[in-house]
């Protein structure tokens, strides 16, 4: 079964960043995700998921320099 963190990782939402600034609302989060399954999860917060990817994106690995 896919924990959370993993799941908002998919998601492309730095869970850890989540946590530290919201910790009420991911505790909130988190145990919906835990009661539901992750699609319908998914259906009741899109537009909350996308508000997070927004505030706590995922840092990106540098874009290696393309050569010619």
């Amino acid at each position: 079964m896919q924990s959370f963190e993993q799941y908002l990782n998919e998601k492309k939402i730095s869970a850890q960043d989540f946590q530290q600034a919201e910790p009420k609302k991911w505790a909130s989060l988190r145990t919906l995700f835990d009661e539901v399954h992750p699609n319908s999860f998914t259906a009741q917060k899109k537009f909350l998921l996308n508000q997070l990817r927004r505030q706590y994106p995922l840092p990106q690995p540098p874009e290696k320099a393309l050569q010619d």
